[in-house]
């Protein structure tokens, strides 16, 4: 009986340093999170509030608009090949995501109007527009609203319900499964580090035998991507408000975009993006269209080939 407690008691011990240490480094990756946050983001006024925003890099500037589960950080992180390519990137946060408001209009439309009252603050008369996933929306609806400030465009692995289908429907075991990860700091960060292939999955949209197929930089850039969706709580907002209008179908007037226009996507992306890419081509009338065989949704193992497309894009394009 004597050892049999004792062997309880460590197990019961062994249990709670466990939760004890896992609490720990949960507190240390919050931490850490929010000092990476207060070191590059600036925040300014904006008729729908405040406006969260990063510039990194010299050059040409180039607004980068991130996608769900980004932020500024994600838009820096998107474009960072084009930064060592010699741009200069602007990377907002869009509306719910991070320091960013979220006012009661907070449709792609009313969001590129809020960027280009972005522009008129850092002095930029006219700059290429790039946006990836549900950000394309976003970047497709400044090309619309604001054609004189927009010299090119790119849609990258571009989110949008073009067909009155939404292209990303999640089972409702699924659903289930996202939205209790989504719903919580803690949960993300432990599900993260349990079973990082199963999110890069399912949130990020791409086969995580990938990972075995990339470079360590590459492997190093898509788990970046995963941990910069934490801290989750400062973006439920953002990830709800991209779920409703990367799923109803768009009234956006593609067709009357006069902006040269780049169009990237990856055959795999699980979001169903290459499908969407190819419409979007069809419908804008200056347009190229890359589809690459394999990457996901963050087109892992392209990364310089996606910053070297984009870079001469814009280059032989011209101003």
């Amino acid at each position: 009986m004597a050892v049999r407690r004792t062997v309880l008691l460590g197990l019961a011990g062994g249990a709670l340093a466990g939760v004890a240490f896992a609490a720990g480094a949960f507190r240390e990756a919050r931490a850490q999170a929010g000092n990476r946050l207060f070191a590059q983001g600036q925040v300014i006024d904006s008729p729908a509030g405040p406006l969260e925003f990063a510039v990194a890099g010299d050059g040409q500037p180039v607004l980068m608009i991130h996608g769900t589960g980004g932020g500024f950080d994600q838009g820096l992180l998107f474009a960072a090949g084009l930064r060592r390519r010699g741009f200069r990137i602007v990377a907002p946060s869009r509306f719910g995501y991070l320091g960013s408001a979220f006012p009661e209009d907070a449709s792609p439309a009313s969001q590129a109007d809020v960027l280009a009252g972005l522009l008129d603050h850092l002095g930029i008369d006219r700059l290429p527009i790039l946006g990836g996933s549900a950000g394309a929306l976003t970047a497709a609806e400044f090309a619309l609203r604001h054609p004189q400030r927009c010299s090119h465009l790119g849609l990258l692995v571009p989110a949008a319900n073009l067909t009155n289908r939404d292209p990303v429907e999640f089972s409702a075991l699924q659903q289930v499964a996202v939205d209790l990860v989504l719903g919580s700091d803690f949960r993300f960060w432990a599900v993260s580090r349990l079973a990082p292939g199963q999110m890069m999955a399912t949130l990020l949209a791409t086969d995580p035998a990938l990972l075995d197929q990339v470079s360590d930089a590459e492997r190093q850039r898509a788990q970046a991507i995963l941990d910069q969706i934490f801290p989750v709580s400062r973006k439920v907002a953002g990830l709800k408000n991209d779920a409703f209008w990367a799923g109803a179908p768009t009234t956006a007037k593609h067709e009357a975009i006069v902006a040269p226009t780049l169009i990237l996507s990856c055959e795999d992306d699980r979001f169903g993006t290459a499908a969407t890419a190819r419409l979007l081509a069809e419908r804008i009338p200056h347009s190229e269209l890359e589809v690459f065989p394999t990457g996901g949704h963050i087109w892992l193992g392209r990364d310089d080939a996606v910053a070297d497309r984009i870079a001469r894009f814009l280059r032989v394009q011209g101003p």
